[in-house]
């Protein structure tokens, strides 16, 4: 497989509390991969190095093989597949293939702006795998108290109130809409997991559901 800097980036893994990427046997990195990697002083390691002789469990002791019903929280720790942060990867994997779905029906401006919102997707859940923080939400050129207030009053800076769908809006806005849901449905994951240790992600997963809200206050005003 070659990995180019995207691939190379999605596939950057915690091993003791340090990024590493591993490398299969036949695997090529593009430059553009290789001086991610280096800039970031990320370690490439053989794919034989990433399965552990036997497997640490975050409640203490260890396992010889993974069982099914099990998964790994990070490159240390296997939990059960019910675990909160395991149900919070999930909810983001529904979120990105909504806006995939998005992305695909999307033209100009409103494809530039779903596009956006799914690469920020993506850069949150890494950001929760390598337990690294979110700085700050930015979206769409907007900061945080940005996004608050023009989703609370979009009638002023829009000129288009807030409203309900309906099955007469288009085929996008509704698209949107359901993105915007999965949106919700993570950051309701994300309490559930992190309600006492991740105030970032918590507030990162908001103010993105309040962008695709905006997506969609934009889409009601140009029908």
């Amino acid at each position: 497989m070659l990995f180019d800097g995207k691939a190379a980036r999605d596939n950057v893994r915690n091993r003791d509390g340090k990024r590493v990427f591993y490398l299969g046997k036949g695997d090529q990195l593009t430059s553009e991969a290789r001086d991610f990697l280096t800039r970031e002083r990320i370690e490439i390691l053989p794919a034989t190095e990433a399965k552990p002789d036997r497997y640490r469990l975050l409640g203490g002791g260890y396992m010889e093989e993974k069982p099914e019903h099990m998964t790994h929280l990070n490159g240390e720790f296997l939990v059960m597949k019910t675990h909160p942060r395991i149900a919070f990867r999930g909810a983001v994997d529904t979120l990105e293939a909504e806006l995939l779905l998005c992305c695909a029906a999307a033209t100009g401006m409103f494809r530039t702006q779903l596009e956006e919102a799914l690469s920020y997707t993506r850069f949150l859940l890494g950001q929760e795998v390598l337990d690294a923080p979110v700085k700050a939400v930015a979206l769409g050129g907007m900061d945080d108290a940005t996004l608050r207030k023009r989703s609370h009053f979009p009638q002023e800076f829009y000129g288009q109130p807030h409203f309900m769908p309906s099955p007469d809006d288009s085929p996008l806005l509704l698209q949107v809409n359901r993105a915007r849901c999965a949106a919700r449905a993570a950051e309701l994951a994300a309490v559930a997991a992190f309600y006492d240790s991740r105030e970032d992600l918590l507030r990162a997963f908001n103010r993105l559901s309040s962008f695709l809200y905006l997506v969609m206050i934009q889409l009601k005003k140009n029908v």
